[in-house]
């Protein structure tokens, strides 16, 4: 279960990014470096939430004097997200949607923060209205695909959000493609061997 908890992590960290749903690119995650030879020490989720809070300073006395300014909040749930603080990153996004209930990429981050919060359902609720406002979102689609898929094990409603995403996205690099061709594939094999 670990480890496809952490492939479903990877894949979806590889591609969740609500700022620009035809790129797909991944959202910086803090990272520690050490001297050559010496293995870097992974920060708890305490230092990444004091790393985060660090971080969120700034932006936080800008709130302060501008508290409907739905990128600064959207800026600042990213913050929390990167830190895993889904909690908190959630709280954030739903501020930034409560000022522009059609940001799809806020509502699109939303979503991945309600999954990791265990709350699948409500993750898919708001990919689907992320895909009312935008229907061609490859982000929303290949977050639905991925929730559906393993929070719900329901191959076929990945395969058909996958299949749009690709139908609706004909820009999407190819290597972005051969990504979604791959699950699809898995996800078809799943269905036949249940």
């Amino acid at each position: 279960m670990a480890t496809i908890c952490l492939l479903v992590g990877v894949a979806l960290g590889y591609f969740f990014r609500g700022s620009d749903s035809r790129t797909l690119q991944a959202p910086a995650t803090p990272q520690t470096s050490a001297p050559t030879g010496i293995p870097a020490q992974v920060p708890s989720l305490d230092d990444m939430k004091r790393m985060a809070d660090k971080q969120a300073e700034p932006l936080l006395a800008r709130l302060q004097t501008d508290p409907k300014n739905s990128p600064l909040l959207n800026q600042i749930g990213t913050l929390y997200k990167a830190a895993h603080q889904f909690k908190e990153a959630a709280g954030y996004y739903q501020r930034a949607l409560d000022v522009d209930p059609k940001n799809t990429a806020a509502r699109t981050d939303l979503a991945s923060c309600l999954y990791y919060l265990g709350d699948a359902d409500a993750a898919i609720s708001q990919l689907q209205q992320s895909l009312r406002d935008d229907p061609n979102d490859a982000n929303s689609l290949f977050n639905l695909g991925m929730i559906r898929l393993q929070a719900k094990h329901d191959s076929n409603g990945a395969v058909n959000a996958w299949q749009q995403l690709l139908k609706l996205n004909p820009e999407l690099p190819q290597e972005k493609k051969a990504e979604v061709q791959r699950l699809i594939a898995q996800a078809s094999s799943q269905k036949q061997s249940e």
